[in-house]
């Protein structure tokens, strides 16, 4: 297969309502798209990634520019006959967090352009010592006024979730409140993880374990900032209630993720694509983890696309020893999708693979370009 050029374009994605957390609020996505075009155009791969400043400090910026860095640098396989050659190169490019995002969607592009010339899932390009034909999604919560909670909690009800993740601010009252709600619409049969997204400190921390214990929590993920010196404290604390603390804005490179297995806090570490720079560096990851013996979730950034929903569908898929799984909220949160499809799930969150080759979607021209900041695309064409 022979690559003509590279698209890189910003899109902005509409949200049907606010969706927020603690450390972002807003109605809308900012991610990137690239767009890898072979064979004359018989032949088109896509890939997405979700630069967030506050995970591993990307803007759409300097993530699309580090896109164009990348295909434009030495070894970008124009010729492309085998993953081989991709794996090469994401492992020469992987320079830490700082360009995960751009690795994520130009890997993904690749990698389904290469299934399309194939005829195969991307997921044909991977281990299958671990693969499920079948998930389950969790849900979030947003942190959001009562009457949102509320709202969201019995749709969530209505769809028989019963995985459920609530994003938690630093108002003890408020948190307390939305449990409450929590509690009430779904009772005693939920599976509950809290998402702090590091708004807490180790005072606030503490307000919040009779909060935890009362609601039955099983996982409070990132309840402190990445590097607080108050963190082993805590996760002692949190082991003597039976409460698993989940690492993730900390754990964005192979580098990072050793350093937590070294530190000992956690006892489970979030895996999302764009965050960790796509399938190569996060099947790393969690091989280190199964190797070290913590479990992992496959989690999702707010706003993905049905792009991103697609390669997390395959990453799921591949981890049945995934503790939980998030994405696919296409339909729940978009307003417009890049995609014909929306990538979603079934009752109870049940999700199997996606048909076809490749990612297994098919991207809707026109929604991308209206989504797309045209002053902003960059065009990169072979040498």
């Amino acid at each position: 297969m022979q690559i003509d050029k590279v698209t890189v374009r910003q899109i902005i994605l509409p949200f049907l309502g606010e969706f927020s957390h603690s450390r972002r609020k807003g109605s809308s996505a900012e991610n990137i798209v690239v767009e890898v075009s072979a064979d004359r155009g018989e032949i088109t791969g896509y890939g997405e990634g979700a630069p967030r400043p506050y995970v591993t400090g990307e803007s759409q910026e300097s993530a699309a520019k580090n896109a164009r860095d990348l295909v434009g640098s030495k070894g970008f396989p124009w010729e492309l006959n085998g993953a081989g050659q991709i794996w090469r190169f994401i492992d020469e490019h992987t320079l830490g967090k700082e360009n995960n995002t751009a690795v994520c969607a130009v890997e993904m592009a690749l990698l389904d352009a290469l299934g399309k010339s194939e005829g195969r899932s991307v997921m044909g390009y991977f281990s299958k010592s671990f693969y499920t034909d079948e998930i389950s999604y969790g849900a979030p919560i947003p942190l959001a006024h009562i009457e949102r909670v509320k709202e969201v909690c019995i749709l969530l009800k209505r769809l028989r979730m019963d995985r459920i993740k609530v994003k938690m601010g630093r108002h003890v009252d408020q948190n307390r409140e939305t449990m409450d709600i929590v509690a009430r619409i779904f009772g005693k049969d939920r599976d509950l993880r809290i998402d702090v997204n590091g708004a807490w400190d180790r005072a606030l921390a503490l307000k919040h374990i009779d909060v935890m214990i009362s609601s039955n929590v099983k996982v409070v993920e990132d309840p402190l900032r990445p590097g607080d010196a108050d963190i082993r404290d805590f996760a002692g604390r949190m082991r003597d209630c039976g409460i698993t603390l989940m690492a993730d804005e900390s754990a964005c490179s192979l580098s990072e993720v050793s350093e937590i297995i070294r530190q000992g806090c956690h006892g489970m570490v979030n895996v999302r694509l764009s965050k960790c720079g796509g399938f190569r560096n996060s099947l790393k990851i969690i091989d280190l983890l199964r190797e070290e013996g913590l479990r992992f979730q496959i989690g999702c950034q707010l706003g993905e696309s049905g792009i991103l929903s697609a390669a997390g569908r395959a990453l799921g898929l591949l981890c049945r020893d995934a503790a939980y799984v998030d994405g696919s909220y296409d339909r729940l949160l978009l307003a417009e999708n890049t995609t014909q499809e929306h990538v979603g799930f079934g009752l109870g969150g049940v999700a199997g693979p996606l048909n076809g080759s490749g990612l297994g979607i098919t991207v809707n021209m026109e929604n991308l370009e209206r989504l797309s900041n045209r002053s902003a695309v960059i065009t990169i064409k072979r040498p």
